[in-house]
């Protein structure tokens, strides 16, 4: 397999951003056998949101690079507890930093395919032909309040407006990391297929609106793909958007 790779961001209707992502690749500006993608989504406000995102992605992608040689679920692992620890770090170094934290999606491409490690409510998703599926878990609320309606202990409508939907159980702060989400074997994946690593900002589209952008633009490359996911997002023009990134993936 070959994976080609772009990324794009935007503030939305926000003042600062606090997104982040990176990503290594043998030959950063070609296709690669090999790729790692890093995408956070950062919490504390401005200085705080945009230095945890920022901490979360460098020191993830730098541990993850020095355990070559390591089995791809251990390196994720020990990923994640490097950009914990770092964060701690910060705290400590500035206490009025203190509540700052991070979402956290670090996904592994090779020759056996895609594997994974996730914290929080960042989606990763899969675009294969006409049909989208979420590869990782949703660490906020939503999922529990979904459950609720399903078993007709709240509406539906209850559900979707509780303003405690977005909150988050689980993300990298520092401490003792609640909920984590990791592969447990390679993901296998096809020519033509689609990964796509967003903040959730990206949720103002709907699956089948990101579906039907990325067959628009899929044959202009990853760039075309990355520019257009964003573009719509601005153009639904809500109020309140959030901070949207999107890192997407072709595999080849």
């Amino acid at each position: 397999m070959r994976y080609a790779h772009a990324a794009r961001a935007t503030m939305g209707a926000r003042p600062y951003q606090e997104d982040s992502a990176l990503v290594w690749a043998p030959d950063p500006n070609g296709e690669n056998d090999r790729l790692l993608a890093v995408l956070a989504d950062g919490m504390g406000g401005h200085a705080g949101g945009a230095l945890a995102s920022r901490t979360v992605c460098e020191t993830f992608l730098a541990s993850y690079l020095v355990s070559a040689g390591d089995p791809v679920r251990d390196r994720l692992a020990a990923a994640l507890d490097a950009a914990n620890t770092a964060i701690a770090d910060k705290v400590n170094e500035a206490p009025q930093l203190d509540g700052m934290g991070s979402t956290l999606i670090g996904a592994a491409f090779g020759n056996e395919g895609l594997e994974w490690i996730s914290v929080g409510d960042s989606p990763m998703y899969l675009v294969r032909r006409d049909e989208i599926a979420v590869l990782n878990e949703d660490h906020s609320l939503a999922p529990a309040l979904d459950q609720l309606a399903a078993e007709g202990k709240i509406s539906a409508a209850e559900a979707r407006n509780n303003p405690r939907r977005h909150m988050l159980r689980s993300a990298v702060a520092g401490d003792e990391i609640e909920m984590v989400d990791i592969s447990r074997r390679p993901l296998v994946l096809q020519p033509g297929d689609w990964v796509v690593l967003a903040s959730d900002g990206i949720h103002t589209l709907e699956g089948d609106e990101i579906v039907r952008i990325l067959k628009g633009f899929a044959d202009d490359g990853p760039h075309a793909v990355a520019a257009a996911l964003i573009r719509e997002v601005e153009a639904a023009r809500d109020d309140y958007q959030d901070n949207t990134t999107v890192l997407v993936v072709r595999v080849a």
